[in-house]
């Protein structure tokens, strides 16, 4: 695996494994453990959406051409 991280991110990385007292990896794994869990909340928020946009029809919508 080959990673580039831009000047800043080096930087604060530098900057806050001397304040936290951790390692690169460790930084760094918990940063991505947090992305993906806000990019996971996004997509489910997404696909709810999604899927009340399929489903949300009202009354007349739903039994239009609907005969009993």
């Amino acid at each position: 695996m080959n990673i580039h991280i831009n000047q800043e991110n080096y930087e604060n990385l530098d900057t806050f494994k001397k304040i936290l007292k951790k390692d690169e990896s460790t930084i760094i794994n918990e940063a991505l453990e947090v992305y993906f869990t806000a990019q996971q909340k996004i997509l489910l928020e997404k696909n709810l959406d999604n899927e009340n946009a399929m489903t949300n029809l009202d009354f007349d919508e739903f039994w239009d051409d609907v005969e009993i």
